[in-house]
């Protein structure tokens, strides 16, 4: 008897670590802001809480059950609605709804620590969670949204597709200026001061990786507030990106102001004719690889430059 209980125990053990294995081969662990978060590999029914998140999904190929407002052309992006037509919202990307997003039964939800670490609790009481350390880094939103729904090659794809249009560019850059690299900044025209972005912004990211420098480079956040028009030599460079913060005449006027001033006229991007509008939700609120490549396509389109495709 004490035989037949002994074997019993060893295959009681044998049963529950097979079962165990069987769990783990349909489950994986993603590490994230948060901490490490076991997924099914099977992700069905996908939540995104931040732009970036819901860039990075549809351009890994699935369409999420529910997304948050768009910050512009509400209430969503129109690179993305056809992407995304009928999918639910689920309010907005700083106070998303619970209550709507657990009537979606998502299998999986992914927000960012800078927004969601507050109701970090609760969402995963819903479902799986993962966060993102930031909105901004689109590079890191593309890796953890690839991991979490399985589809990490699909990520690395598109992450070197990206890489090879970023070196095409770098090389009629060099080819084209003798003093490269050349340094630029990223304004944003707000209605009553300027932001400056800098490399660790969405925007200075990608303009990074093609190899702009940046004014203030001991600076270690997305940038800075400029409040006086005493402040502009600081965000002197031989080039100008603008964003315009919104349509308002109230954003024209300021940049008027901005454009009068005898020190927005010492600086070397308007001296020597090189500001550009650009647009506000490819530049600014996109947040992943699909708007990423939109800047890309932008500066082709700024520097005239024709690819094999376009020939």
């Amino acid at each position: 008897m004490n035989r037949f209980i002994k074997h019993l125990s060893i295959f009681a053990s044998l049963l529950m670590a097979f079962s165990a294995y069987s769990s783990d081969e349909g489950m994986t662990k993603v590490t994230h802001a948060m901490g490490v978060t076991s997924v099914s590999k099977d992700i069905k029914r996908v939540v995104t809480l931040f732009q970036g998140a819901t860039d990075s999904v549809v351009a890994l190929g699935v369409t999420p059950v529910g997304v948050v407002d768009s910050w512009a052309q509400k209430p969503t992006y129109r690179y993305l609605r056809p992407a995304l037509k009928g999918v639910s919202h689920v309010g907005l990307e700083t106070q998303p709804n619970l209550e709507a997003i657990a009537a979606l039964k998502p299998d999986l939800i992914i927000g960012t620590r800078s927004r969601h670490e507050k109701i970090y609790t609760q969402l995963s009481q819903i479902a799986p969670t993962v966060l993102a350390e930031n909105v901004y880094d689109f590079q890191h939103s593309l890796e953890l949204t690839a991991k979490a729904i399985s589809r990490d090659r699909k990520g690395k794809e598109l992450w070197s597709t990206f890489q090879e249009r970023i070196g095409q560019l770098r090389e009629v850059m060099k080819k084209n200026h003798s003093e490269w690299p050349i340094s630029v900044s990223v304004l944003n025209i707000r209605a009553d001061h300027l932001r400056l972005y800098l490399q660790k912004s969405f925007a200075g990211s990608v303009l990074h990786e093609v190899g702009f420098t940046f004014p203030l480079p001991s600076q270690t956040g997305w940038g800075v507030k400029l409040k006086t028009k005493e402040a502009l030599p600081s965000a002197n460079a031989d080039m100008f990106f603008i964003i315009l913060h919104s349509d308002d005449e109230i954003v024209r006027q300021n940049y008027k102001a901005w454009r009068s001033h005898p020190l927005w006229k010492a600086l070397k991007a308007p001296q020597n004719g090189k500001v550009y509008e650009v647009d506000r939700v490819t530049w600014l609120l996109s947040g992943g690889i699909i708007g990423a490549n939109l800047m890309l396509d932008d500066l082709y389109r700024h520097f005239d430059i024709i690819t094999d495709s376009d020939s």
